[in-house]
């Protein structure tokens, strides 16, 4: 019998995590009577002595708190347990300690909300201790594979949207080519809903390689059709139009997408002569209040996550698939990666509405 159950959110932030929790939590305690315990910051809580872990109840759970971005419980992007960086620099499999430590917290089974990469970890820890585990999709990207939605892309996509709208009056006002970038890691999808939403006219996404010379006609276009103005948004995975990616080296000697927007811009400017402006939207699309999709989708696969726990499905993730809480392997959903169609009904709103992807 099912009694205690563990959760934890592993990888980027994104809204909607604490929605998320507070579906497990309200499901799991208030409609089952089990117990219910946080992992701290991923896996890494597990490392701690003893393992790092919050016991989560009903009362915690204000309506504040699923309003809030971000994570209660804390979450990490770094530290793979199969080959964990340590202080002298060489890498260690730690995979062993994690499970030891899981196991000494006496769980019955473990939901892991996560992206492609942490469901990856998450299922192969799962398999080498033997752990009953349960996944929730969470990624601003929305691409991991057999879910139409994950949990955080609809907040994203609002302040993106946001954004756009904020730079539309200046562009106009100064007769200015205004480029929004945005993030997606290797995916559109941030960029392609949030483009046709805030009224883009030149929308750049990884999927679709374009030629400067063809952005430059667009802008000539609208010119000609009496607009003084354009806006543009380029998720930050595009390419430079030679092929490369544009990255950024940091301080701390990671290197990460930087740059596309303001090599753009330059490209831009020496083919029209037109004064253009750069906004780099950056982490702000990861820490807003989640907006109201977020909010149901989060609650609805945390209550979905604790029944399929109930019924005793494992190795399962659950997804939203034709308006429906739905659940599929988790090896199924990570191994499609969900990269933008480009015959996807929003490619072809977008192409029917006029916007210029640089390819024609």
């Amino acid at each position: 019998m099912v009694k205690r159950i563990g959760i934890l959110t592993s990888g980027g932030d994104c809204a909607g995590l604490n929605a998320v929790i507070r579906g497990v939590v309200a499901r799991a305690s208030e409609g089952l009577g089990w117990e219910v315990i946080g992992i701290r910051e991923g896996t890494k809580g597990l490392l701690s002595k003893p393992p790092d872990v919050l016991a989560l109840e009903l009362p915690m759970f204000t309506g504040q708190v699923m309003r809030q971005g971000g994570t209660l419980l804390g979450t990490t992007n770094r530290g793979n347990p199969f080959a964990f960086l340590m202080p002298d620099g060489t890498e260690k499999d730690r995979s062993d300690e994690i499970i030891a430590a899981y196991r000494t917290l006496g769980r019955d089974a473990l939901i892991g909300i996560g992206g492609d990469g942490s469901m990856a970890i998450l299922r192969r820890l799962a398999i080498q201790g033997d752990l009953s585990l349960v996944g929730i999709p969470k990624t601003i990207d929305n691409d991991i594979g057999s879910t139409e939605f994950s949990v955080g892309y609809a907040t994203a996509v609002d302040v993106a949207t946001e954004a756009l709208d904020m730079l539309q009056p200046t562009a106009a006002s100064h007769s200015r080519v205004m480029i929004l970038e945005v993030m997606g890691r290797d995916a559109g999808h941030i960029a392609l809903a949030a483009g046709l939403a805030g009224g883009a006219d030149i929308i750049l996404i990884p999927e679709i390689p374009y030629k400067i010379a063809n952005i430059a006609a667009k802008i000539e276009r609208l010119k000609k059709r009496g607009r003084n103005f354009a806006l543009a948004i380029v998720a930050e995975a595009v390419k430079r139009e030679d092929g490369e990616s544009a990255w950024v080296t940091h301080r701390d000697g990671e290197t990460r997408y930087g740059g596309i927007g303001s090599y753009l811009a330059d490209a831009i400017t020496a083919a029209t002569g037109a004064e253009t402006r750069v906004t780099v939207l950056g982490h702000v699309q990861r820490g807003a209040a989640p907006v109201a999709q977020d909010r149901l989708i989060a609650q609805a696969f945390g209550v979905a996550a604790v029944d399929l726990i109930r019924v005793g499905k494992f190795d399962r993730m659950v997804a939203w698939q034709n308006r429906d809480i739905v659940d599929v392997p988790i090896a199924e959903a990570i191994e499609h990666y969900q990269a933008v169609e480009q015959d996807s009904v929003q490619v072809r709103t977008a192409r029917g509405l006029g916007v210029c992807f640089g390819d024609t």
